[in-house]
């Protein structure tokens, strides 16, 4: 049984698969809590309702989504074998956003890592990783940025830098201009923000 913060039918609005429409499930519980969230709501697993994993397919199957986005909190600190397996199941492909702090569980057909600053990753994702996405809210975060791309080790991955939101108008241009100076690097807006959408 999950905690289920909220779960809908949008556009995904950042890194790699920025504009295609998924399936949300956000599931409660962060141990990381970092200062930026912006979904401290979800830090807690404490009041919010509890599904199985075939209620969750279920919903997500009958939005039409052709793919489902298992994000936080910090997703992995359940085990989500189960639910990939309903998800799966059901037709529907699975993308993970996760910090990469916690085990990996579950069967996923991307997964996107998004590190942060005092919460070690786990080496099962410097192999499993497709994606990498560093959020920027200061200088200083471009060092570790370049910490966790040499992390991987998947030839392949896809490096993303994404400015912190409260930070946009400040770093905006630090971004883009890191990006310019060291290409393997690319660029991540937060797309549903700027349109408003969920």
């Amino acid at each position: 049984m999950y905690p289920l913060v909220e779960d809908f039918y949008s556009l995904q609005g950042e890194g790699f698969h920025s504009g295609m429409p998924a399936y949300f499930i956000r599931l409660a519980g962060c141990p990381v809590r970092c200062a930026f969230c912006d979904s401290k709501q979800t830090w807690t697993t404490e009041g919010y309702p509890r599904l199985s994993a075939q209620a969750l397919a279920d919903r997500a199957a009958r939005s039409g989504a052709p793919a489902v986005v298992v994000t936080g909190g910090e997703p992995l600190i359940h085990d989500l074998t189960p639910l990939c397996e309903a998800l799966h199941a059901a037709g529907l492909a699975c993308w993970l956003e996760t910090s990469g702090s916690q085990p990996l569980s579950g069967q996923w057909d991307w997964i996107c890592v998004s590190p942060k600053p005092g919460a070690p990753l786990q080496a099962a994702f410097s192999r499993a990783a497709n994606e990498l996405k560093v959020v920027v809210a200061t200088e200083a975060d471009f060092a570790f940025a370049e910490t966790c791309r040499r992390f991987f080790q998947n030839d392949g991955i896809h490096a993303f830098l994404q400015c912190e939101w409260s930070q946009s108008d400040t770093m905006r241009q630090a971004v883009i201009d890191y990006i310019l100076q060291h290409p393997a690097w690319r660029l991540s807006l937060q797309t549903h923000k700027y349109l408003a959408i969920r």
